[in-house]
């Protein structure tokens, strides 16, 4: 727990308070008759507060307080009758509330909130059974008495029902507050949130998602027994009826109308347990329906629950209060004196900005042999071997799907149910046989493509939670850390505040966390813009300066072979080259896995049309600030096959979606020349696994307000387009199709609706060189009909082998535009799908080549 005088002052509310409540019970100023309800919402608040916390910082929502809750009454009950020390009671209630909450959280963990619910039901079902049948120990339906326990302290006697265990619930609460606040502040509650918010990303920095639930669940037991034990000594008898079902429900309700994770929240939410059976008969309505109309209204007004709500804008207005202006985008840092400066000198015929070459005399730090994933038939990852040496900066490079993530999740210890062979070691060390969560004890630390960041925690606390323990001394170096790659400023915010470049920069921060030997970075250049960029390869050279070897994959290949020493490239889970970042694009196997090889070009039809069926005029779109196309112009004539390639990453499905018109673009214009029906097979195809392929086609047509008749003949019609294969399996389920049926059948559902423009998404994704010439042979088919066609492909060579016009995206621009019969196109579009250019010398010749385009 982390103690400051900031906590010391709010964590003392609680005592404070509780002693000014007991000195008011103690004059007489709180009448006798309210002294009971005063200790049963102090108990109630415990027991709130152990379900809110286990909610708020775990996710998990429980229904089996009640038994814990029970557990702890009849433990007092049981050790009042046989002589045991008030000490002895609580500490067998904790032990075994804790012990049986470890075994719910552990077996509830690989389980969804639903299933977690359900399992936690049928603990306080089985629980209430055994009380009803143990009469022996319980007294079954008839109860049995809490006599009295006395203190092996020297704290008293406590008498069942008696004043002194009406103190002693006080005091127990005020404690309990007093433990929550810097609870909150804590490690445990940062990697609680974490495995919560993340689980995938918080086991790469050591926390066991497992682990986490049945320590938070253990907790929340131990202290709802605890609870459990004062209930029987202030009530002085113990029945089955308060730990009912309906009990368990109405905790959860008081959870949320309190503020689920507020510690003040857990005060209102005893209250109001305490006092809801008095206001239902004030108002004269039963306790249920006033408990259902708090509830409603709290969750239609106070959606976060009472407390946050109203403290939440005091808050805001403290946080702006002292939040400096100006810090949205923090500036890059300056190197402090002595450091290595951020970018190096580039060596004499490297690419601006490349690093030196690695020494080559540091041993090998990270050694693959033969290794392979399977996941069922397929094999992400075949007979992979490398080496990564400690000075050295691997670059990784590959088409989508190649196996390069698969190789990072080998290296993280994240490959799920994949089977994986081969062997691995890393500083001397098995590699393969070792957890995800104790990788990150070893040394290795990821990122990943997307930024997957804990969005409950700060900034801050998103890197602190890699430590099992909160010092001054950790939170110092987070400090220095932050400041070391331009996040200072925002240490106090959330992530999802924060532009997705710094969003970026604090995944980044968490995998540097306690130094890692070696540092694995999945795409970081994807999103960022230039700046950004330069300021990230900046950091990316100076880890290495400072001895951390990297593993590094992206498809911004200028960037990534500034910051490389070595290039390793796959494609279909197999190494196909490996170089020298000058020299490793001219191996022919690597630009063909890039580019596509194609045989026999395809028929396309001679006539097309003039008239534009659809027009892009300055079109672009961002996610949450990431620009993911900028000024796209672009123009989809009639009959025509409109290909447009490019790089994972490059903006195509962005694109898709704008062309389709089921995605608006943030600015510029999309035009359609008149009623033109758009229909978009989707990149992984998008189909309903578990339906047939019949109700996949009638699910499109129904969509698309076909019905009867109609439905049938469209059913006919397009059940013809599709092979024999599949026609003979349309009550199959679409789950047991191949690669390419899957993609056959995503296409035809998009036919269904009779398309004037049909736009498929990576149609060759994933398939074997034979099903894609079948799947290309039946779209180009389509064309001959008349329809219009726009394809999105990686393949360069096939985007030129199978359109009458191209376009290349290039981070989110069109970098070259041409028909492939154009001799000097092909070279112009090679080099604008790995670099962005060249582009042509004046804008005379630009002017000329879009004319001729058009």
């Amino acid at each position: 727990m982390v103690f400051n005088r900031s906590v010391l002052a709010r964590a003392a509310l609680g005592p404070a308070a509780g002693a000014v409540l007991m000195v008011f019970m103690a004059a007489g100023a709180i009448p006798a008759y309210q002294m009971y309800s005063v200790a049963l919402a102090a108990v109630y608040t415990i027991v709130v507060l152990s379900v809110g916390l286990l909610a708020g910082w775990s996710g998990i929502w429980s229904v089996g307080h009640p038994a814990f809750f029970a557990v702890g009454a009849y433990f007092a009950a049981y050790g009042s009758a046989h002589g045991w020390a008030l000490e002895t009671v609580v500490l067998g209630a904790v032990a075994a509330g804790a012990a049986l909450g470890a075994f719910l959280g552990y077996a509830g963990a690989r389980f969804s909130v639903l299933y977690i619910a359900l399992l936690t039901l049928a603990f306080t079902t089985v629980t209430l059974e055994l009380v009803n049948r143990w009469s022996s120990v319980t007294g079954g339906d008839q109860g049995v008495p809490v006599l009295e326990l006395r203190s092996a302290l020297g704290l008293g006697t406590f008498a069942g029902g008696g004043t002194q265990a009406q103190y002693l619930a006080v005091g127990a609460a005020a404690v309990v507050l007093a433990l929550a606040v810097p609870a909150r502040a804590s490690a445990l509650r940062m990697r609680l949130v974490a495995a919560k918010s993340h689980p995938m990303a918080a086991r790469t920095v050591g926390i066991a998602p497992e682990a986490q639930s049945s320590l938070s669940f253990a907790v929340s037991g131990a202290c709802t027994s605890c609870a459990g034990v004062l209930l029987g000594l202030i009530t002085g008898f113990v029945s089955p009826d308060p730990f009912s079902l309906a009990f368990g429900i109405s905790l959860i309700a008081a959870c949320v109308l309190g503020g689920v994770g507020s510690v003040l929240g857990a005060v209102a939410g005893g209250v109001y347990l305490t006092w809801s059976p008095s206001l239902s008969s004030t108002v004269g309505m039963p306790q249920p329906v006033v408990q259902g109309v708090v509830l409603i209204a709290v969750l239609l007004f106070l959606p976060a629950g009472a407390v946050p709500s109203l403290a939440g804008p005091a808050r805001s207005i403290l946080r702006r209060v002292r939040r400096r202006p100006g810090t949205a985008c923090p500036p890059a840092p300056e190197p402090a004196a002595g450091q290595p400066e951020t970018a190096p000198p580039p060596s004499s015929g490297s690419p601006a900005g490349r690093p030196p070459e690695a020494c080559g005399a540091a041993p090998a730090l990270l050694r693959l042999e033969h290794v392979s994933v399977a996941y069922g038939g397929l094999k992400a990852l075949e007979d992979a071997s490398l080496s990564v040496r400690q000075d050295e900066v691997l670059a990784v490079i590959g088409p989508n799907g190649a196996g390069k993530t698969t190789l990072l999740n080998v290296l993280s210890g994240l490959t799920g149910n994949g089977r994986v062979s081969g062997t691995a070691d890393f500083a001397g060390r098995p590699l393969l046989t070792a957890r995800a969560t104790a990788r990150r004890r070893l040394g290795i630390g990821r990122t990943f493509q997307h930024a997957e960041v804990f969005s409950e925690l700060t900034v801050a606390e998103n890197v602190l939670c890699t430590r099992r323990r909160v010092t001054a001394r950790d939170r110092d170096a987070v400090a220095r850390l932050l400041s070391s790659v331009g996040l200072a400023d925002v240490a106090d915010r959330r992530p999802a505040e924060l532009p997705f470049g710094l969003q970026k920069r604090l995944d980044l921060a968490r995998a540097m966390a306690e130094r890692p030997r070696l540092l694995i970075l999945d795409e970081p250049f994807g999103g960022l813009d230039a700046g950004e960029r330069a300021l990230l390869a900046g950091h990316i050279r100076r880890l290495n300066a400072e001895g951390t070897a990297v593993v590094v994959i992206d498809h911004v290949l200028d960037d990534l072979f500034s910051v490389a020493h070595r290039v390793l490239a796959f494609d279909f889970g197999r190494t196909v080259g490996d170089g020298a970042p000058d020299t490793v694009l001219q191996d022919p196997k690597v630009r063909s896995s890039y580019l596509g090889t194609v045989g026999n070009r395809a028929q396309l039809p001679d006539a097309v049309g003039e008239r534009n069926l659809i027009r892009l005029r300055g079109t672009g779109h961002s996610y949450g600030g990431v620009a993911a196309l900028r000024d796209v112009d672009l123009d989809v004539r009639e009959g025509s096959v409109l290909g447009v390639a490019g790089a994972n990453g490059a903006g195509k499905s962005t694109l898709a979606g704008i062309l389709h018109g089921s995605l608006r673009p943030t600015h510029g214009v999309r035009e359609s020349g008149g009623s033109v029906r758009t229909s978009l097979a989707p990149e992984g195809r998008g189909l309903f696994k578990t339906l047939s392929l019949r109700e996949n086609l009638e699910v499109a047509a129904y969509a698309a307000g076909i019905t009867g008749s109609e439905l049938r003949a469209r059913l006919a019609d397009t059940v013809q387009w599709l092979p024999a294969r599949l026609r003979d399996r349309m009550s199959a389920p679409a789950a047991g199709l191949s690669g390419g049926e899957q993609q056959m059948l995503a296409v035809a559902r998009a036919l269904i609706a009779r398309p004037d423009v049909l736009i498929v998404d990576e149609p060759a994704l994933g398939l074997a060189p034979a099903l894609v010439d079948e799947v290309y042979d039946r779209l180009i088919g389509l064309t001959h009909d008349g329809l219009t066609v726009v394809l999105l492909e990686q393949s360069l060579s096939r985007a030129l082998s199978v359109c009458h016009e191209v376009a290349v995206l290039h981070e989110g621009v069109v970098a070259a535009q041409g028909r492939p019969d154009d001799p000097e196109f092909a070279a112009l579009a090679e080099a604008a799908y790995f670099s962005g250019g060249p582009v042509p010398a004046t804008a005379e010749a630009a002017a000329a080549r879009t004319s001729q385009v058009r």
